[in-house]
């Protein structure tokens, strides 16, 4: 019996500390990387049609798309995390790629009435810190490796009712795979000796949400778009490895990734320029908790009490331009600035969100009915100190805290090719 209580409280602690990055990192997990031209604008592209990739942004768009266009493109993420103790020692993730990628497809009937289907990432990205770090500090205890891959599937028809309003509906078809790892103490699975127990948990599921768009043209060319992403809920299966564990334990949660509202106010000072202030909100005070259920199992393990998480809605303000230089070539900047939702009282590693701020530009030529973007973003997200978190279980030992400094940035390079029909 006491072994089976020493399993169970190492089960435990792993879920209740890295249970739910699956589905977190907040808007550092949030993936708008939705096309070039949108990355060059620092995705101010709710309220003025920039393509196909307005199947993301604001479907309600399509109306301005003519004929059939298709697109596909990827983002190349680069991104570097840092961590200072408070004794000095430091420690950085493993340099990763990421690529989120993206297909569009549009079609407009007539005047009136438009479709389009769209493929892309929503939720991603991933953190590996390798296996020991955290030095007198015991990061590995908390996390190691945490990876999100999420794919949606979003159909959606507009529909014109004005000449000036446009309207919108879709439906998202979500997937999720997510994958977690750390290291616990063998004296927590009853052995007598002290050594370091990987462990692993990989889970799957999917959820079904919908979606909204509005665009009206206003006067003096100024021009409004909205959009709403539901919240979508994910039942994740998934099993729990030890490398002492004779097998794996079955485990399931539900998931919520939350409501979106993307908002947007454009202006065209000339026939060759757009300008556009937009702001974007995430519910993620969904996320409140995490309830692990276990599967009948030859260890006894009993399913865990709830691990709160206490998030909070979180808010971006975006800037965004583009010019167009002549029939071939266009250029484009923006500016992005997001507040995190993770409170100081459940901030750990395996989620280091912190506020942002996003530095864009890009280009685009436009030749025979291809379009080929590129576009650069830098995001540079605010130093954030942890101390010793009151939500977790008790510590497997005093150092076990991975208490210190963690500083994030971010290299984006996104790719485009669409075609015309």
């Amino acid at each position: 019996m006491a072994c089976k209580n020493s399993i169970r409280n190492g089960v435990l602690f792993f879920f209740a500390l890295c249970g739910f990055t699956s589905v977190a990192q907040g808007s550092g997990y949030g993936l708008f990387t939705q096309g070039a031209s949108p990355l060059g604008q620092a995705d101010a592209v709710v309220a003025h049609c920039d393509g196909a990739s307005t199947l993301f942004f604001n479907p309600a768009l399509m109306s301005k798309l003519p004929g059939t266009r298709v697109e596909i493109g990827t983002t190349l993420l680069f991104p570097t995390r840092h961590y200072t103790a408070p004794d000095g020692y430091t420690a950085s993730t493993k340099d990763t790629v990421f690529t989120p990628s993206t297909f569009y497809l549009t079609h407009t009937f007539n005047d009136k009435i438009s479709a389009g289907l769209a493929v892309f990432n929503p939720f991603g990205l991933g953190t590996d810190w390798g296996s020991n770090w955290g030095g007198a500090y015991g990061g590995q205890y908390i996390a190691t490796k945490s990876e999100l891959t999420t794919w949606e599937i979003n159909p959606a028809v507009s529909y014109r009712i004005l000449p000036a309003l446009s309207v919108a509906a879709g439906l998202d078809v979500l997937l999720l795979n997510a994958t977690l790892e750390n290291k616990n103490l063998s004296t927590t699975y009853g052995f007598p000796t002290r050594f370091d127990v990987a462990q692993k948990f990989t889970g799957s599921g999917n959820g079904v949400g919908y979606n909204f768009g509005l665009s009206l043209e206003l006067p003096y060319d100024i021009s409004f778009g909205a959009s709403y992403r539901s919240q979508v809920t994910i039942d994740v299966d998934g099993d729990f490895t030890a490398d002492v564990l004779s097998q794996s334990v079955g485990g399931k949660t539900t998931v919520k990734l939350p409501q979106q509202v993307f908002a947007g106010v454009a202006y065209k000072p000339t026939d060759r320029m757009t300008l556009e202030a937009g702001m974007r909100w995430e519910d993620w005070s969904s996320f409140q908790q995490l309830q692990i259920q276990f599967a009948p199992n030859i260890f006894g393990l009993p399913s865990p009490s709830p691990s709160p998480r206490d998030w909070h809605s979180s808010y971006a303000f975006n800037l965004g331009g583009k010019f167009k230089i002549n029939d071939t070539f266009s250029l484009m900047a923006g500016y992005l600035h997001g507040w995190n939702p993770v409170p100081d009282s459940t901030f750990d590693p395996s989620i280091p969100d912190s506020d942002t701020n996003l530095y864009t530009f890009g280009g685009e030529a436009r030749y025979h009915g291809f379009t080929l973007g590129l576009a650069y973003g830098y995001q540079m997200q605010s130093a954030r100190y942890k101390s010793d978190n009151a939500y977790a279980p008790t510590p497997l030992n005093a150092s076990a805290s991975a208490d210190g400094t963690y500083e994030t940035d971010l290299h984006l390079v996104g790719l485009s090719l669409g075609y015309t029909f």
